[in-house]
This record gives C-alpha cells, sequence and structure tokens, in this order.
C-alpha cells in the first residue's frame, strides 16, 4: 500500500499521519481536505513534492471521492469535526461530515474495492465512573454523550455494516485523547500552552477532575500505519498508551514545565455533559500486531508539544485571537 489517500490530511492528527507516512520513501500521499477553520496547509509544509499531492474538496463529493479512490492503494479517513464544545452549540456540521462523509467514502470503497481504515475516538464509549478498575476494549457497548460523539458513533456503525453487508476492506480504529504539534489551540492542551506563552492563566472546566487517556499524535500515527500493514479487515483495534490524567494533572504539569505556579490556573462552569473519565484497553493491538507506543512517559511528551509551540508562534498566532473570542462569549 504505497499510494495512500489520507482525508482531513491538514487538520491535526490527519497532518501528523502524513508526515510520518511519508517519511517512509516509498510511500506517496494525496490529501483530501475542505480546509475549514480547523485544517491549515501550514501543516504540511516541507513534504516532498515528488511523492505529495494535496486535494481541496469535500468528502461528502461523491464523483471527486470515487475518482480519487481509483488512483490509489488505500485510504484513511480523519476527516471529522471534532470539538465537542462546537458540537453543543452548532451540531449540524457534524452530521454532514462525520456521517454523510462516511457514508460517501464507504460507497466509493463499495465501488472501488479499496483498503479503507476509519479514524475513530473512545468517546464513543461514552465515560466510565472515576473509581471504575475497567478501561473500554473492543467490545464496550456504545454509549456517546454528545453530537459529535454520536456522529462518530454513527459512522463507526455504518463501517461495520459496509464490512458485513458488501464486503468492504475496512478496519476501524478508536484512539484515546491525541495531543502532540499541529493541534488547533481551540483544543484543551495547545490552549493551556499558548495561554501560558501570552501571560493568560489557564481555566478549567468544573472541578478539573475529569479523566482523559493521552496519546502523542506521533504513536496514534504509527499505531495507524501498523493496522493498516496487518490488521484484520472487519476488527476493531483501540490505540492508547496509558496515560490516564486528570484535567488538573495535565494543567499543572505544563504550568510546572513553563516555568509558573502549578495552582496558577481558575475554575469556570462546567460543559453541559461533560464525560467523567476516558480509559483505553489497547491490548489487542499490542498482542496481534505488536504495536507499542514510543512516548510512555507522557513528560516527555508535554515537553515536547510545548517546545513545538514555542518554536512555531507563526503557526498557531493567527488562529488565537478567534478561538478565545469564542471561549470569552460563553464565559470559559
Amino acid at each position: 500500500m504505497t499510494k495512500l489517500l489520507i482525508t482531513g490530511g491538514a487538520g491535526f492528527i490527519g497532518s501528523n499521519f502524513v508526515h510520518y507516512a511519508l517519511a517512509h520513501p516509498d510511500v506517496s500521499v494525496t490529501v483530501l481536505d475542505k480546509l475549514t477553520y480547523a485544517g491549515s496547509l501550514a501543516s504540511l509544509t516541507g513534504l516532498p513534492e515528488d511523492r505529495f499531492r494535496f486535494v481541496h474538496g469535500d468528502i461528502c463529493d461523491s464523483a471527486l471521492v470515487t475518482e480519487l479512490f481509483g488512483e490509489h492503494d488505500a485510504v484513511v479517513h480523519y476527516a471529522a469535526e471534532s470539538h465537542n464544545d462546537n458540537s453543543l452549540s452548532g451540531p449540524a456540521p457534524f452530521v454532514q461530515t462525520n456521517l454523510i462523509g462516511t457514508f460517501t467514502l464507504l460507497e466509493a470503497a463499495r465501488a472501488t474495492g479499496i483498503r479503507y481504515h476509519h479514524i475513530s475516538t473512545d468517546e464513543v464509549y461514552g465515560d466510565l465512573e472515576f473509581d471504575d478498575p475497567e478501561r473500554f476494549t473492543e467490545s464496550t457497548p456504545y454509549n456517546p454523550s454528545s453530537p459529535y460523539s454520536s456522529t462518530k458513533a454513527g459512522s463507526d456503525l455504518l463501517v461495520r455494516a459496509w464490512v458485513r453487508s458488501f464486503g468492504v476492506q475496512a478496519t476501524i480504529s478508536n484512539c484515546s485523547n491525541n495531543y502532540g504539534p499541529r493541534q488547533h489551540v481551540e483544543k484543551f492542551i495547545p490552549r493551556q500552552i499558548t495561554n501560558v506563552i501570552d501571560g493568560v492563566r489557564p481555566r478549567l472546566y468544573g472541578d478539573g477532575l475529569n479523566v482523559r487517556d493521552w496519546i502523542h499524535a506521533d504513536d496514534h500515527s504509527s499505531a495507524v500505519m501498523r493496522i493498516l500493514e496487518a490488521g484484520r479487515v472487519g476488527e476493531t483495534y483501540l490505540i492508547g498508551a496509558d496515560g490516564e490524567k486528570t484535567n488538573r494533572d495535565v494543567v499543572e504539569a505544563i504550568l510546572q514545565m513553563m516555568g509558573q505556579p502549578t495552582d496558577a490556573y481558575d475554575l469556570v462552569t462546567d460543559r453541559p455533559g461533560h464525560d467523567k473519565r476516558y480509559a483505553i484497553d489497547w491490548s489487542k493491538l499490542s498482542d496481534e500486531l505488536g504495536w507499542t507506543p514510543t512516548y510512555q512517559s507522557f513528560p516527555d511528551g508535554i515537553a515536547d508539544t510545548i517546545a513545538w509551540y514555542r518554536d512555531n508562534e507563526a503557526w498557531w498566532r493567527p488562529q488565537k485571537a478567534e478561538a478565545e473570542a469564542k471561549y470569552a462569549a460563553v464565559g470559559q
């Protein structure tokens, strides 16, 4: 599978995968991206021109999608509306992109027979209690709690149906929360880092004790590549790195690494339906495919991420004012 089509490749985890894939000299990549506010061509700079192509287009455009599928060996579907807060204020784009877009891609995969990998999230499983010793597995029932996670859950089910009903050659991965370079500053970790850079106190929803399971985007990329290489068609694989941290833990780690007092943050009103805890059991991926994460130390991954945002202000600065204005409008 040397010719890859990446949907949403100008976004955060998509662009990181593009850079990871093109580090393999036998791989060429085409990115299909609509370039919404969360996508940036700046995330795709410095790539080898002889092995990289960008196509500006919509995954809901059936003719374009089918044409591109026919030119490639495999497709990795990253394109999604993914910000929970935005899904609460305006769910329509989430239905269009995450459901109709996935349907359009699956029909193209059905028509062309191309290998298809579907990127999803652990949020489809809902949340766990703080004191629950269990973690999400591939057999955990779906219980989404937001328009975002509901539409991602629906897209996963479409993939499973197209595999069973039409023989589409697909796999699914559900990943824990990603962090790393090139993430939009509206998201939790880059927002806190860039706020500290700007001398602004970070803010946490509620009591700050909600737990997320974090993974560096580079590790997500290597796991997806491994699934493409050796994953069994029709299977779902969970991707994680044993990175459970409360939101307070994360902010305090960022503050400490950036030379600030660890209590220099504020608590704000919690968002509606805020999930309590996510935790991923990624043993199937490890046992079957032999994958392990590189960033097994969360502080190492955060240090790498802080360094990237410090060194790449020109990338994130144009996003910052608009993102903060949206948060300010709702008191967050």
